[in-house]
């Protein structure tokens, strides 16, 4: 049973409506299952016993009476890596260990996680198997050549990383149908011109199986001659998928895997076939026949996603050697094939050496972590601890990059499981790194039942008359029988009798409308939300239709049981709205509503009218404390005032205290509620008293002698004023007319001497100008004449 319950809010261990512990427990792992077998109230289901372990508890349910199993990990085979140097001691490759713990056993209970850590040390001196595919048809002609001497000295390279070292080599060109190739006679025994010899065409051979001779790989290899084909793309699929599966015809031990691909051209993929007629798809086999490819004619090429799965699942690196045209190309392919690399193929393949070395240290420096597929509703989740304390989670948490020999990383693994799967109670996936066979074994575990489940009684008399399996403190019912003690057979369910039991004071409606009515008892029915619940003998009673306040149910104050609002201490009142603490009443002076009130439900009701406020110490038509008491003060202290004739009748209300100085007055700091006052006698002489009112009594203390301040002499103080205005006037006048004195003077004195400057006689007009003009003739004897 697969119970996967998605609640975005509200209790999803409820809303599950659970009818045994198996399937409780399966909700989540918050999810817990009372075993009380009387546990249940009235009118409550089966189902009403998954809860989560807290609700569980304050609904009644012993702690040991919950069942609520926990999942844990157990290391079954932890070898420690192996610590290999080159120089030391031959190890054969089945005895290495670069991953640890390799099994592991998981108990999962549903939607709780579970970790452990896998621990990865690159071992030194590590087997390496290269295998070397090459495409010969016509235009890898001059690579040929620079390939024939490849073993010894790729050999020779190789002694510098591994001392268990093998290489193999394989061949390849096309599917041997037209449009491929040519099927004329003459052109199946020599593909290329006439003054060529080339070999027939053919799709896949594997010339040389994994040897650590590299010597018989240079005689091979130099025997090897070029074919021919009519398109550009080759078969290099067919070959790649013959390599990957064929394992024993090529020699793959396990140990690091690597497939050299070298070409000068692409490649054909699945679809491709249709062109020659072959509509099968690549069954994935080994089809060598005397190291020969001999069903390229009958299966069509292998898909991208098939070469990748095949690849893995062997644990096979390759590295694609291609010219700088088609680099592109393969930089794509190698983005959709785990673990491969690409190299820059010169056009006569003369640093193949130096791009193997090269693809082979940057592969071997990336730790990618890989699993099988995961059961259903099971996430698996990894982070990374690299090198120099770089730590990695999600898609990046599976890997770690820069990894020389010798170091050691660490991967954290958090599996979480949603339900039970459906196939069964365990399984087993595999966890391992990309391109090495090593693998980390994770034994599955689910926990799918309680472990009360196992000591369940069969045909138990408690479930009527045997006829369910008494487990986990409820009945599960046999086939065809229901009801909380299985006491009803599915076709009495609803009959007109058993709903009779389930009418309340024989009304007509069954279950008060809240419930069905199963063997003649209510099983009420569920809300939307899991805090509201229907209970009762005829589901008559909820939780939730109590009085509310402040729009909360029983004020927030007490419990909703049966409609009917059950308070917490010190609150009363239907809605539970009513305070019995007294402490918000208290006014500053601490007495209650300022002794004008009383507190009811923590608000003061003020029993005088005039007053108001939250303790009724406000009161907007009221004169004030002083003045509303200054009058009996005044005619008990000193017999005097507006009070004075009715002082006895009117002026006895409170205790008189007489003092003789301000001083000997209390103070407010050593009784909060006192009142300072300062008010004025009949004489016009002040007193001063304080008023302190607590609870029923009131208190006045007094200063017998009053303050009376003899007024100013106004008489004498209105004349100096008036002479003193009077003489600063007169100064005044006197300065200004000094002032003009002076003026005047000095304009006389200027005067007098701007007439003694004036150069004109008195008689003569000043501005006056003569209207007669002189002119002399100066050739006429110097005699002037008169015009």
């Amino acid at each position: 049973f697969n119970l996967q319950i998605l609640c975005p809010d509200g209790n999803e261990c409820v809303k599950a409506n659970a009818k045994s512990c198996g399937q409780c427990i399966q909700v989540g792992n918050k999810c817990g299952w009372c075993t009380d077998a009387d546990f249940l109230k009235q009118g409550e289901p089966t189902s009403s016993r998954c809860d989560d372990v807290e609700t569980l508890e304050k609904k009644g349910c012993a702690k040991i009476n919950i069942e609520n199993p926990h999942g844990r990990v157990k290391i079954i085979t932890n070898k420690p890596v192996t610590n290999r140097m080159k120089d030391g001691p031959k190890v054969n490759p089945d005895q290495i260990t670069q991953i640890a713990p390799q099994k592991l056993s998981v108990d999962l209970r549903s939607g709780e996680a579970q970790s452990f850590s896998l621990k990865f040390k690159r071992a030194e001196d590590y087997p390496i198997d290269l295998y070397y595919l090459m495409d010969l048809s016509y235009s890898m002609k001059d690579d040929l050549e620079n390939v024939k001497n490849l073993g010894t000295d790729l050999m020779k390279e190789m002694q510098n990383i591994t001392s268990d070292f093998r290489i193999g080599f394989g061949s390849f060109v096309e599917k041997t149908v037209m449009p491929y190739i040519s099927t004329t006679p003459a052109k199946l025994l020599n593909p290329c011109t006439s003054d060529l010899n080339c070999t027939s065409p053919f799709s896949y051979k594997n010339v040389l199986p994994l040897t650590t001779k590299g010597t018989r790989f240079n005689d091979l290899v130099s025997k090897q001659q070029i074919s021919g084909n009519l398109d550009s793309p080759e078969g290099g699929f067919d070959a790649i998928m013959q390599v990957a599966v064929c394992g024993d015809l090529i020699g793959w031990r396990n140990v690091t895997r690597l497939l050299i691909f070298s070409t000068d051209a692409g490649f054909h993929f699945a679809g491709d076939g249709k062109l020659g007629g072959i509509v099968l798809p690549n069954d994935g086999r080994c089809h060598l026949v005397n190291n020969e490819y001999t069903m390229s004619h009958y299966y069509d090429y292998p898909s991208i996603a098939h070469l990748v799965q095949k690849l893995s699942d062997n644990n096979i690196q390759t590295i694609f050697a291609v010219t700088e045209e088609f680099q592109p190309v393969y930089k794509e392919l190698k983005n959709l094939i785990p673990k491969s690399a690409v190299g820059t193929l010169s056009s006569d393949s003369s640093n193949v050496i130096k791009l193997i070395i090269d693809a082979y240290n940057s592969l071997s420096s990336e730790v990618i972590l890989e699993n099988s597929k995961l059961p259903e509703d099971v996430s698996i989740v990894y982070t990374s601890h690299c090198k120099n304390g770089v730590s990695e989670t999600g898609e990046n948490g599976r890997k770690c990059s820069n990894i020389s020999i010798g170091d050691e990383v660490t991967f954290d693994v958090v599996i979480t499981a949603k339900g039970c799967p459906s196939k069964g109670k365990s399984e087993t996936i595999k966890i391992k790194m990309q391109g090495f066979t090593e693998e980390v074994e994770v034994v599955l575990n689910f926990i799918c039942e309680c472990a009360c489940h196992n000591e369940g009684i069969p045909k138990s008399p408690l479930c009527h008359f045997g006829n369910g399996t008494f487990e986990c403190g409820a009945c599960r019912c046999n086939d065809g029988r229901i009801g909380q003690k299985c006491e009803c057979s599915t076709d009495e369910v609803r009959t007109e009798d058993l709903d009779a039991n389930c009418r309340m004071d024989n009304g007509t409606e069954i279950c008060s409308n809240n419930g069905d009515c199963i063997c003649g008892t209510c099983e009420c029915k569920k809300r939307d939300n899991p805090e509201e619940r229907y209970s009762g003998k005829y589901c008559q009673c909820d939780n939730f239709n109590c009085d509310r306040s402040n729009n909360k149910l029983c004020g927030g104050h007490g419990e909703c049981i049966c409609r009917v609002c059950h308070c917490y201490a010190n609150y009363t009142g239907s809605a539970c709205d009513c305070s019995l603490d007294t402490s918000t009443c208290l006014a500053k002076n601490k007495q209650i509503c300022n002794g004008r009130g009383e507190c009811k439900c923590g608000v003061c009701k003020c029993t005088d009218p005039k007053f108001q406020g939250a303790t009724c110490e406000v009161c907007p038509t009221c004169p004030g404390v002083c003045a509303e008491h200054k009058d009996c003060v005044e005619c008990r202290a000193f017999k005097t005032g507006a009070k004075a004739e009715t002082c006895m009748k009117d002026c006895m209300y409170f205790e008189m205290v007489t003092v003789n100085s301000r001083e000997e007055l209390p103070q407010p700091g050593d009784e909060p509620y006192i009142t300072h006052c300062k008010e004025k006698d009949a004489s016009d002489c002040w007193f001063y008293y304080t008023y302190a009112a607590l609870n029923d009594t009131k208190v006045v203390h007094v200063v017998t002698p009053t303050e009376c301040i003899t007024g100013p002499a106004v008489i004498p103080i209105v004349a100096g004023v008036v002479a003193g205005i009077v003489l600063i006037g007169l100064a005044l006048l006197l300065i200004w007319k000094l002032l003009m004195i002076i003026h005047d003077r000095r304009e006389f004195a200027k005067f007098e001497k701007e007439k003694l400057n004036a150069k004109w006689d008195t008689q003569e007009n000043p501005i006056y100008k003569s209207p007669i003009n002189k002119f002399q003739n100066p050739s006429y004897g110097r005699k002037g004449v008169a015009l």
